[in-house]
């Protein structure tokens, strides 16, 4: 029997309205690093190339060259430093702490200049409300370390648990990533087939980029830590074009409810770090949902199949 107290020593306690300062101005320092990968990134399908990924001790950027330079950039939330690490010296970087946007944005550009790298970023935000050039935000400014290492600690168990499901997709299916305009963990699978012309209107972030994203099918899921619109960390569920019935379907666990609002399913983290077995609620609440999208919208059943298991190849289907 597992013991929950356990359990949810793994799941950290979160809370948005505590955190908030802190969330925002990470949000926007993961913007500058994220828009670094952008510039000098070739575009990849559904601006998979923008992304950042969960990695043992915060968030990185995995390997970006700049001509015949390789670096990354890494957010340690464990020791709160920001680490350029390239193939040509030693690290470099600063200390994660309460400083400004704009403090932030000058120090990142100095190191990278220090290791030969140079780059000139788009210095406008997105996805954000009364965005702020990153130059000039002397608004946003705290760093609270345990509120970051916590939201890192959610980002973790999320990321492992979206990974094992992934496994059970044979279709085509994203990395479960980080994408920095909308703060979120994302895990993405797709039809195959073409999507409706996406309208667009999404604040900050020009309409081609989010009609390329939504060009085919999605079943979309992920995790976020609350904003001002649901200040509450969540996981998320949607589909797009979203099917008929799909708010009527019937999700599990109990806890899950369809916000019109958003146009998505929604499961409050606590649920998930209060349940007995955790990573089961959220296995069941990621599965319930892609299935009612999956069955509503017409979807290839044959492209499931079961969990992957560690050191076992994938038995060929029939």
């Amino acid at each position: 029997m597992q013991n929950p107290g356990h359990v949810r020593s793994f799941w950290p306690a979160l809370d948005y309205a505590q955190s908030r300062n802190t969330l925002q101005t990470l949000h926007l320092w993961t913007q500058i690093v994220g828009k670094v990968r952008l510039t000098l990134s070739p575009w990849v399908n559904h601006g998979w190339q923008v992304a950042l990924y969960v990695t043992a001790r915060g968030l990185g950027t995995s390997t970006i060259y700049a001509a015949e330079r390789s670096f990354e950039i890494v957010f340690d939330l464990v020791d709160h430093r920001l680490i350029v690490r390239s193939s040509e010296g030693p690290d470099r970087g600063f200390a994660l702490a309460p400083m400004s946007v704009a403090s932030f944005y000058h120090q990142l550009m100095s190191e990278l200049r220090a290791a030969g790298v140079t780059v000139s970023i788009n210095v406008t935000p997105n996805e954000v409300p009364s965005p702020i050039r990153f130059p000039d935000d002397e608004v946003h400014a705290s760093y609270d370390a345990d509120a970051a290492h916590r939201f890192w600690r959610a980002l973790a168990q999320s990321d492992r648990v979206f990974k094992v499901f992934q496994t059970s997709f044979l279709g085509k299916c994203s990395p479960t990533h980080f994408f920095w305009g909308s703060f979120d963990l994302a895990a993405t699978r797709f039809s195959g087939r073409r999507a409706p012309m996406h309208p667009g209107g999404i604040p900050s972030l020009p309409d081609p980029v989010a009609q390329e994203a939504y060009s085919h099918e999605v079943s979309s899921a992920g995790f976020w830590p609350g904003n001002e619109t649901y200040p509450n960390p969540a996981f998320y569920s949607y589909a797009y074009p979203s099917p008929t019935g799909f708010a009527q379907a019937r999700v599990e666990p109990s806890e899950a409810l369809w916000s019109d609002t958003l146009g998505e399913w929604l499961l409050p983290y606590d649920a998930v770090r209060n349940a007995a077995d955790p990573d089961a609620a959220l296995l069941a609440f990621l599965n319930t949902t892609f299935r009612a999208a999956a069955d509503l919208a017409d979807w290839d059943r044959g492209l499931e199949c079961g969990i992957g298991v560690a050191g076992t190849p994938r038995a060929i289907p029939d």
